[in-house]
């Protein structure tokens, strides 16, 4: 019996019928057209690898590298097709023949275990990105001087565990913080994991890069003890803690993963509590809501945004069925071509939904508000949305009304 160079079964790779369902979901096929940057042509060219031994060459690490992993086909798909799993071990493949994830990427990756110099790296980098030494294609809004003060453990058996990972501690810390002022007027005491989980590993399993994402997995799993669940404020984020029993395949994983909530979905059943002691809101602000790939099609958890949301503003629907803003972990900045003609796509929906010049707009990721906001959109996190609207941490700049001074 030959061997066969992806560890994917037979099952999951014939499970796709080649229905062409998914393509509309498919972001990258909807900016190109193009046949092979489809889902089901992605499976083909994987099948060729796994099937008839087909070299991963420059054109193949180019249908594959193109993908987002935004996993949009998954929902879509009437056969339940495992695409995310056979595009990881592709992936996976190709990083170690190094037909994926770049030197410069792994060394960036590599930076992320090491939080702290991660912290003291970010001022200088938003230094470097105002004398216009880093690409404006790279796609990020700008970053910050100063992180502000961290979310601080109250108790060392918390009710609840707050991750809090690397990008997001360092270039949206004031989350965090609204994250942490939230749970606190609920009555629950918070728990910050220690050092070792300070990077959960889903930009590392975005690249292929399978062994450091495990090893990072593991460490999280470690920083965390204990039964409590553990409350995730980045959808890329949770859903790498949520998968982490199918990465490790260890029962204690599984048990990990099961704590796991996204957390929007954790506040939703709190939010009778968070809003009996409140004053009624008595101008709800218009928001525009967007879905972070792996919150909706992922984590299915986008619907806990709506119920959290609604209480403080009238929430405006994009008439996009959950299609990708082009962010996806690193691929704004590996692919930034498609990046840009993908979130250009999603932009203009989001402007003729805005009923003023600039509505602000609603995302639960990291990457996506960075994303957004770099091309000109007016982005803040649910979380903090809420947390301003009760008045539990300051209130940053609104949108202005068309016209106005």
């Amino acid at each position: 019996m030959s061997v066969r160079p992806l560890a994917l079964s037979d099952d999951e790779l014939s499970s796709c019928v080649g229905c062409g369902l998914c393509l509309p979901h498919c972001p990258t096929f909807r900016v190109t057209n193009e046949e092979a940057l489809s889902p089901r042509g992605r499976i083909a060219t994987i099948r060729s690898i796994q099937y008839e031994g087909r070299q991963i060459d420059e054109q193949v690490s180019e249908i594959l590298n193109t993908c987002v992993q935004c996993r949009g086909c998954e929902p879509a798909c009437p056969s339940g097709v495992p695409y995310g799993r056979l595009i990881e071990a592709a992936k996976n493949e190709m990083a170690n023949q190094h037909q994926a994830a770049p030197w410069w990427q792994r060394f960036g990756l590599r930076l992320l275990r090491h939080h702290r110099l991660l912290l003291i790296g970010t001022p200088i980098l938003a230094v470097a990105q105002r004398l216009h030494l880093i690409p404006k294609r790279a796609g990020l809004s700008p970053l910050p001087f100063r992180l502000g003060s961290p979310v601080i453990s109250t108790s060392p058996s918390p009710d609840v565990w707050l991750f809090t990972g690397c990008i997001m501690d360092a270039w949206q810390r004031s989350t965090h913080r609204s994250a942490g002022a939230l749970i606190h007027a609920i009555g629950f005491s918070l728990g910050i994991p220690s050092k070792a989980g300070s990077c959960c590993g889903a930009l590392h399993s975005h690249a292929g890069l399978q062994i450091e994402a495990r090893k990072l997995a593991i460490s999280v799993m470690t920083s965390m003890p204990g039964t409590s669940p553990i409350v995730v404020d980045s959808a890329g984020c949770g859903a790498a803690l949520k998968d982490y029993g199918h990465l490790l395949r260890t029962p204690e994983a599984v048990a990990f993963s099961e704590r796991v909530f996204d957390i929007h979905e954790w506040l939703e059943p709190h939010m009778q509590s968070l809003m009996q002691s409140r004053q009624p809101i008595s101008s709800k602000p218009s928001i525009i809501v967007q879905d972070p790939c792996h919150l909706r099609h992922v984590q299915k958890s986008h619907l806990a945004v709506r119920s959290i949301l609604s209480p403080v503003a009238n929430l405006i629907e994009i008439d996009d069925d959950g299609l990708c803003c082009g962010a996806g972990g690193a691929y704004s900045v590996v692919e930034p071509e498609l990046a840009r003609q993908i979130r250009d796509r999603l932009v203009r929906n989001i402007m003729a939904k805005s009923p003023i010049e600039k509505t602000l707009v609603a995302s639960a990721n990291p990457g996506c508000l960075m994303h957004l906001q770099a091309a000109g959109l007016i982005v803040k996190h649910p979380v903090d949305i809420l947390a301003e609207a009760l008045g539990l941490v300051p209130t940053t700049v609104q949108p202005r009304e068309k016209g106005t001074a």
